[in-house]
């Protein structure tokens, strides 16, 4: 798996068709959950996206932003709106503001000019974080794109009331989000990660293959290089050229990541199981390398984790799972 595939592995829409209010100008629909990752796109009209940090997006019809949380954001039919802001998340638009609240899957149709679509995407994991790190608070990619194509299909679904629904909506979502960060990441004059130009060197690419799709093998610089067909010299260079670290730095920090997630998660694994599914043969060695790499062992890592839940943003998000369609 290349790394881009990889570090999205963990961000998926779930739930994204919560319902929509049909809203006339002036509004202002406030997004409340403050998602790791929300995507927003318009199918006809337009307005502009508020960000809680950061200048003022427009949004017109086949653009696309998308918004980095913990902060939250606004969607507004112009900037300085007079609206008062409506509280977006369990449901998109008070009654008496114009809108009605529905069930998960409804969709109702409305007459306004601009139809919104919002997809929220819970990406709180240590496996993706070097993706969320990567993208600033807000990115814009304009429409006339490979995106295009996934938005006739969304309009087409959003249109109709038909079986697997849900399912459809979510996978275009997670399609675009895809068309999206590869836009903004090759646009012209762009910074992207190392890790993003460094996956299509024909070196250094096949080798973060390889420890991306087999992380527990038991790696070696030689062992790298010889799948790659060139000296552990030149392996060594350009992979620290273009990643910025050697190649076992770059493993142990991967597998540390996976292990992470592991403990993280509320599993009855053992730290030694955790440890031998990330290519360590005893606890020990791994505990070092985690303490090293994480700052806690792996025992204090997952107590910390697991002690008395605060509702963050991100949690309000995964208990939802939600994301929604406005027709204003």
């Amino acid at each position: 798996m290349d790394v881009f595939g990889d570090l999205f592995r963990g961000v998926r829409a779930h739930g994204s068709l919560f319902g929509s209010s049909a809203l006339s100008a002036p509004w202002a629909l406030h997004f409340v959950d403050g998602a790791p990752l929300t995507l927003c796109t318009v199918l006809s009209g337009g307005g502009w996206i508020v960000p809680e940090r950061g200048e003022p997006e427009p949004l017109r019809a086949y653009d696309t932003v998308v918004v980095r949380g913990p902060g939250t954001f606004t969607f507004v039919d112009e900037v300085g709106t007079r609206a008062e802001p409506v509280a977006c998340g369990e449901f998109c638009a008070a009654p008496e503001l114009g809108g009605t609240r529905h069930r998960r899957g409804w969709h109702d149709d409305g007459d306004g000019p601009t139809t919104l679509i919002v997809g929220a995407y819970p990406a709180g994991g240590e496996v993706s974080r070097p993706l969320l790190d990567a993208l600033p608070v807000v990115l814009r990619v304009t429409g006339a794109g490979t995106g295009d194509a996934v938005l006739d299909h969304l309009a087409a679904e959003v249109g109709v009331d038909a079986p697997g629904q849900q399912v459809v909506l979510d996978r275009l979502l997670d399609w675009m989000l895809v068309c999206t960060l590869r836009a903004w990441f090759d646009r012209p004059g762009g910074e992207p990660p190392a890790w993003w130009t460094a996956q299509r060197d024909p070196v250094v690419g096949p080798v973060l293959r390889l420890l991306h799709d087999e992380p527990a093998a038991p790696w070696t610089v030689g062992a790298l290089a010889g799948r790659a067909g060139v000296s552990r010299s030149t392996l060594a260079k350009r992979f620290a050229e273009l990643v910025g670290e050697p190649p076992l730095t770059y493993l142990t920090r991967r597998r540390m990541a996976l292990a992470a997630d592991l403990l993280t998660e509320r599993s009855t694994a053992t730290v030694s199981e955790v440890a031998r599914s990330v290519g360590y043969a005893d606890a020990f060695g791994f505990s070092a390398a985690f303490k090293r790499i994480r700052g806690s062992t792996p025992s204090e890592f997952r107590k910390h984790r697991h002690g008395p839940p605060e509702k963050t943003a991100p949690q309000v998000l995964s208990d939802r799972q939600q994301g929604c369609i406005v027709e204003a």
